[in-house]
């Protein structure tokens, strides 16, 4: 079992992961990779602990980042308007790029992943914006792109 998937929300962590090259590319993805936490917030001196909180019990929330285990995975995408420009097309591909690293992750390194939307999906073959063809070729593919990027570097080498 894989402990939970945790999301990149600093652009620092985006930007460190999107400079390495691809680790794995397909059709219409590319997934990148970095073996390390996400940055820590900075300019922000921490607050002490007190025992009383103005919210209550807090044991449901997630932990900091700070606080955050020190391996793990952490997801980030980029699903750019020019490549799909519904905004129903882009939450469909973001699910299935958040549901087929949540069953990849067991298998990939510790780290932060990003995987990035790179060529649209043809309009003509899936003119619906949420159709479930379009869900299942987008699932499928990222399945088997997370499968190549979970090889040794040296067994990728005649990508």
């Amino acid at each position: 079992m894989v402990g939970p998937l945790l999301t990149i929300t600093r652009s620092a962590d985006f930007e460190r992961v999107l400079a390495q090259p691809p680790r794995s590319r397909s059709t219409h993805f590319a997934v990148h990779h970095v073996p390390a936490r996400p940055s820590l917030a900075t300019g922000r001196a921490p607050r002490p602990a007190t025992d009383e909180l103005s919210t209550g019990d807090a044991r449901g929330c997630p932990p900091l980042v700070d606080e955050a285990p020190a391996t793990g995975w952490w997801l980030g995408t980029v699903v750019p308007k020019r490549h799909a420009k519904r905004a129903v097309t882009r939450g469909l591909l973001k699910r299935q790029i958040r549901a087929a690293m949540g069953e990849a992750a067991s298998g990939l390194a510790p780290g932060l992943w990003v995987v990035r939307l790179k060529a649209p999906f043809d309009r003509q073959q899936f003119p619906s914006a949420a159709s479930r063809p379009l869900r299942a070729a987008a699932r499928d593919e990222l399945i088997a792109l997370l499968q190549r990027a979970a090889l040794p570097a040296p067994a990728r080498a005649g990508r």
